[in-house]
């Protein structure tokens, strides 16, 4: 695994689930948008499906009521081509009905009010017409003044005279005494109060609807912002836990030398002066906190013995002192308010002349906060007592930095540690305080 693959997060869990919560609650958008239409289309259906039945029944009756004692004979219709003045008188008291048709089962026209030459005339059963006569078949429909056909050119011809734009046309069967057919009524009415009574209607219906699935997603949307603000809680939480565990971690590693005691703080402080004068933003500044506080966690996994020996290290105890940087990148790495830290951690070894430890980096391919965390750290080294050498003073300490400058530590690192000696030397000093690390 290369050191780019290393320093990638290892966990999007928290983000994964707050993306399928918002991809949850778009979904549920769609789906509500889709519901809600499919029910509004559905309702406005059913009303202008039962207004139209209602309104049918309601003119079959009417006309049936007028026109059965006129043209009704012994179960039939009989044709009248000169009668129907009581017919007519009675129409005009329900001004809606705009023209009325009777016809036999075999589509002889038996009367009509309008062109009333054309009554005796066949005409091609088809349609609703042919339902009525044949199957029985209630039906009714609106017919826009624009389309007409031969068979009901004066009807159509009368509602446009009248400015009638839409006609209810109804087709009603008439039953015989025994209930079989023996006829139909073809009725034309003003389709206007139908079509308001319609369309008022159909308002409330979309309305109710758009209200009751906004609702319904507003509710869902508050439970869904809820859960996201519990689950990132919940996270932060179990970070804040792994975050405390990692620094009682790094503890029982400072613990294992009491030479060592309080190195973490002392590199975190050095190494967040340099940032500083760096001109590192705020976001890095906080990465470099705690790259140098949890610099040397992955000794955790290097044996006391190897730690706390007095003389040299073989090169078999050197190869396991040099894998705690691998080793605390990983431990780090698991938190993902840490991930940011796991570049300087892992290269903190790194040397400018491509000699250091664990890939042989060099030069600018080594991050900035590696650089500077393994300066600090190659600093508070040398003036804090070790089994194997004494405190340097902070003057001679310096010095060799300044001659390492440009093989073992990054150039642009050294300048700025040598700005914060100049301007700041107390900042260097081994008792320094460590509480006062803000950040703005």
């Amino acid at each position: 695994m290369d050191a780019r693959a290393r320093q990638m997060p290892q966990t999007h869990d928290l983000g994964r689930s707050l993306t399928m919560l918002r991809v949850f609650l778009l979904a549920s958008a769609l789906i509500l948008v889709t519901g809600g239409a499919v029910l509004g289309w559905q309702l406005s259906r059913t009303l202008r499906d039962q207004a139209l039945a209602s309104e049918r029944a309601s003119l079959a009756q009417y006309v049936d009521g007028v026109v059965r004692p006129t043209l009704v004979r012994h179960d039939r219709v009989v044709v009248n081509r000169w009668g129907g003045r009581s017919i007519l008188d009675s129409l005009k008291e329900q001004p809606d009905v705009v023209a009325v048709k009777v016809w036999q089962p075999s589509g002889r026209l038996a009367w009509t009010d309008l062109d009333a030459h054309r009554i005796g005339h066949r005409f091609p059963l088809e349609g609703e017409l042919e339902g009525a006569l044949h199957d029985d078949a209630a039906t009714a429909d609106f017919v826009s003044t624009a389309n007409g056909s031969e068979e009901n050119d004066a009807e159509v011809g009368l509602a446009k005279h009248r400015g009638i734009a839409n006609l209810l046309q109804v087709y009603a069967p008439i039953s015989g005494s025994r209930g079989q057919v023996i006829g139909a009524y073809e009725i034309y009415a003003n389709a206007s109060s139908l079509d308001r009574l319609i369309g008022s209607r159909r308002q409330m219906i979309w309305l109710a609807v758009a209200v009751v699935f906004l609702a319904l997603w507003a509710a869902l949307a508050v439970l869904v912002r809820r859960g996201s603000r519990s689950l990132v809680e919940s996270n932060r939480l179990l970070e804040q836990s792994a975050l405390d565990a990692v620094a009682s971690l790094n503890e029982t590693v400072d613990a294992k030398d009491p030479y060592t005691a309080g190195h973490s703080q002392r590199v975190q402080r050095i190494a967040v002066e340099i940032g500083r004068e760096l001109g590192l933003p705020r976001d890095r500044l906080e990465a470099l906190r705690f790259a140098g506080l949890f610099h040397d966690i992955g000794k955790i996994g290097v044996p006391d013995a190897i730690l706390m020996k007095p003389s040299r290290l073989t090169d078999e105890e050197f190869e396991l002192v040099k894998r705690h940087p691998e080793d605390g990148a990983r431990i780090v790495g698991r938190l993902s308010s840490l991930h940011a830290t796991v570049p300087a951690i892992l290269h903190h070894h790194e040397r400018w002349d491509g000699t250091g430890y664990p890939h042989g980096l060099s030069a600018d391919e080594i991050p900035i906060e590696a650089a500077i965390v393994g300066l600090a750290d190659a600093f508070d080294a040398m003036t804090t007592d070790r089994p194997y050498s004494d405190a340097r003073p902070l003057e001679e300490a310096v010095e060799e930095i300044v001659r390492n400058r440009g093989t073992q530590f990054a150039p642009a690192a050294v300048d700025a540690f040598l700005r914060v000696a100049e301007r700041m030397p107390e900042r260097l000093e081994t008792e320094a305080p460590v509480g006062d690390l803000v950040l703005a």
